[in-house]
Order: structure tokens, then sequence, then C-alpha cells
């Protein structure tokens, strides 16, 4: 079984950016939410309409005094920051994370620190290793749910989770159905006098054609092609 990390919000201050942090977790598949020494205590109110349906997040979130216990039963732990603030460990991508928690089999845990002043020394050396997201270096201001959500993405990779939704397409219109509508086109603009002058008129139908026959177009799109042109000659009266 994949191994699912839990994200740690290291004294987060604002109800709100624990609400987004969990919509970013369940976005992803991730539902285990480890607080530790929330500012503002738990429950707060302000988390849950930031959370935008993430109820399931918030509802199972666990309290911790320190770190220390909210990753005691966790085998292998990262923590998010931009430096490594004097802490000599490895420093991974969130790629490189989301590959060794796949790989591994024990609980696994990702710290993310304070909003303002980001994960403390004593709490990086509780971890592994340092996990730092590849960014602007004139500009490093991530806010706590995207920090989380990019983190989030890279493990539902793994998974098979960040795929674009399968859609079903319909299938291309019949060619006689296409040139029913072409055929349509061309009279009309052969009544509004639109090949002119004569002799160029080859080409132009030519690239009319190769126009309209491009995208692929569907039966439906036809007929609503068609629907158009059948307006423009014969228009309603006002």
């Amino acid at each position: 079984m994949t191994a699912v990390p839990a994200i740690v919000l290291v004294r987060p201050q604002l109800g709100q950016n624990i609400g987004k942090a969990a919509r970013a977790m369940l976005n992803f598949g991730l539902t285990d939410m480890r607080l530790v020494a929330p500012r503002d205590g738990w429950p707060n109110p302000e988390a849950g309409p930031a959370a935008s349906g993430a109820d399931a997040v918030l509802g199972g979130a666990r309290v911790y005094e320190n770190v220390a216990e909210a990753v005691a039963d966790c085998a292998t732990v990262y923590a998010t920051t931009v430096r490594k603030r004097g802490v000599s460990k490895p420093v991974l991508t969130p790629a490189q994370v989301a590959a060794d928690i796949h790989a591994a089999t024990g609980q696994a845990a990702i710290l993310f620190g304070p909003e303002r002043s980001g994960l403390e020394a004593d709490d990086v050396a509780l971890s592994r290793a340092i996990l730092t997201v590849p960014i602007n270096p004139e500009f490093g201001s991530l806010n706590l749910a995207q920090a989380v959500i990019l983190v989030a993405y890279e493990w539902s990779r793994g998974r098979g989770l960040a795929q674009p939704p399968a859609v079903a397409l319909d299938p291309p219109a019949p060619q006689a159905e296409l040139d029913g509508m072409i055929t349509q086109l061309d009279g009309m603009l052969e009544a509004a006098g639109y090949f002119h002058p004569p002799d160029r008129a080859p080409s132009t139908r030519r690239t009319l054609r190769t126009m309209l026959t491009k995208p692929g177009w569907t039966a439906q799109e036809v007929r609503t092609f068609r629907g158009v042109l059948s307006a423009l000659a014969q228009p309603r009266p006002r």
C-alpha cells in the first residue's frame, strides 16, 4: 500500500490558512492533518469556510503540544524550509520527497512552519531531510496553502491522481455531413459575389475547405454551423 504522508502544521497562526491547507490536501487525496500548538487554539471558526468543503480533513485534525509528539509514530520526517538554518541534512525537492515516500512503508510526515517565520532550527533538527521548493530566488514568498498544495501535488502524481479528468469526446462528423455544410456555404458565397475575381475561385475554395476541415467537426457542430448559415440566408423578420 502506498504510504500516505501526514501534513503537520507547526504553530499555524490563522484559522483561514489552516482551512486553505485542508482544501489543498483533500484536492490531492491527503487527509491526515496534524496541528502543533495553533496560535488561536482549535477548533477555529475561520477554518471551515476557508476549507471550501474539506470538512473531513478539519474534523480529523489532531492537535499536539510540540513537534516531537506530532511525529512520534513517523518513520520519516521532512521539514519544509527555504534555508538549512544551520542544520546539516539532505536537501530534497518535492518530487524527490514524493518518490521517497512512495518507496517507503512506514508513516511519513511533512512539516510546515508558521506563516511569518517558518520552522525553527529545533523543528528542522527532528527531520530526516529538508524539503525545499525550487523557487525564484528574488521572490521566495509562498503562503502556507501554496506550499502544501505543491507538495501534495507531487505526492499525488505517484498515485495517478494528478491527471486531467477524462472527458468523452463526440466522434467526428461523417464526411458527407461536412461536405454538405461546405456546399451550403459555397452556394451562399457564390450568390453574394464572394468569389471574385473568378480565376481565383478554385484557390479560394480550397482555402475554405482546408480551413473548415482542420478542426475535426462533430455532427452537432456541423448542424449548429449550418443553422447559422440558414439564419444568414433567410433572416427572421424583426
